[in-house]
């Protein structure tokens, strides 16, 4: 709902060009954006520019401005299904729920066989757990075409949501086989090998990895999956290795601070801590553990301030209210 109330404030201040799009917006200067907004400014009715130009302002994570055109390009073609989709999968990605379905039923509506929509809409079933019809869903699609590895992936997330881990694993092995490079299949199995303490899980979060290099996160499951079996220094290789592909992937630093506290190395746990706390500022959990640090080091002041700042975010935090007893009666 908010992306929508963004689109409809949208304002036009300089250049503008039919439907109120202020091309002035840094994402319009995009090469690849900006050649589009020239072929709309000759052909301003042409819906297929606007679903092409939505395409690449999502994938810049640009989604307001997306979602604009998407609506723009139903509002010239509403023959398309495409663009229902589009506009429906995109207000699901932000919980817009009752949003989303009208515009994925109509693509469904306008091509029974769209397998995309199908898959959007299972997806939804899936985020309200009604598992039944999701299925259905899912099945309309692999009865067209049996190759398609969504639809064993979203069957394997369904059977993951019902606790069923054997169904799950069959079905993310089978959505790999269709396509060994289904970054979010490899993921999944190596979340499930990894519960199981089998160390097949690292070569699943290799492979995930490997096939989208941009996404750490299988480099951080490595990492959880060393320290976890108390392999500690290949736990930080991991971890470091995952932020020096993503400076910004604060659960890496503040796994690296926690091992490296129970290594003694306080000083150093301190600052790992403190870049999660400017990366995230409301992360309780790395507040507290800076001033565990400090207070490990005598720094008595500074672990209070820090452990009163952890309430701030989680005021139930029990350890954190439990030091500040313990400091206060010093």
């Amino acid at each position: 709902m908010v992306l929508i109330l963004l689109v409809s404030v949208l304002a036009c201040k300089q250049k503008t060009m039919p439907g109120n799009f202020n091309l002035n917006l840094p994402a319009y200067q995009d090469p690849g954006i900006k050649e589009i907004c020239q072929k709309i400014e000759v052909s301003p009715e042409d819906a297929n520019l606007y679903f092409k130009r939505g395409l690449l302002l999502h994938r810049i994570n640009e989604d307001t401005l997306a979602l604009k055109d998407f609506m723009e390009a139903v509002k010239y073609d509403s023959s398309n299904a495409a663009y229902y989709s589009a506009v429906g999968d995109l207000m699901f990605e932000h919980k817009d729920i009752n949003g989303s379905l009208p515009y994925l039923k109509k693509a469904i509506d306008i091509n029974p066989k769209d397998p995309t929509a199908h898959l959007k809409v299972a997806k939804l079933l899936l985020f309200i757990k009604d598992y039944k019809q999701a299925f259905y869903e899912i099945n309309i699609v692999l009865k067209q075409n049996s190759m398609v590895p969504e639809g064993y992936f979203l069957k394997g997330m369904i059977y993951k949501d019902m606790k069923d881990t054997t169904r799950s694993l069959s079905s993310f092995l089978t959505a790999v086989q269709v396509d060994p490079n289904y970054k979010e299949a490899l993921q999944q199995l190596g979340l499930i090998y990894s519960s199981r303490n089998d160390s097949t899980a690292l070569k699943y979060f290799e492979n995930a990895f490997r096939s989208d290099t941009s996404d750490v996160f299988p480099l951080y499951s490595k990492g959880k999956f060393f320290q976890d079996h108390n392999k500690l220094e290949q736990a930080k290789k991991e971890y470091t290795n995952c932020v020096l592909h993503d400076p910004n992937f604060s659960d890496a630093y503040f796994n690296i601070g926690w091992i490296l506290m129970h290594q003694d190395s306080l000083e150093k746990a301190w600052r790992h801590f403190d870049i999660v706390t400017r990366i995230e500022t409301t992360a309780a959990d790395a507040y507290y553990n800076r001033g565990l640090c400090s207070e490990m080091m005598n720094r008595n002041k500074e672990a209070l301030e820090d452990y009163k700042q952890a309430l701030v975010f989680n005021k139930n935090y029990a350890e954190a209210q439990t030091a500040i007893k313990r400091l206060s009666g010093k």
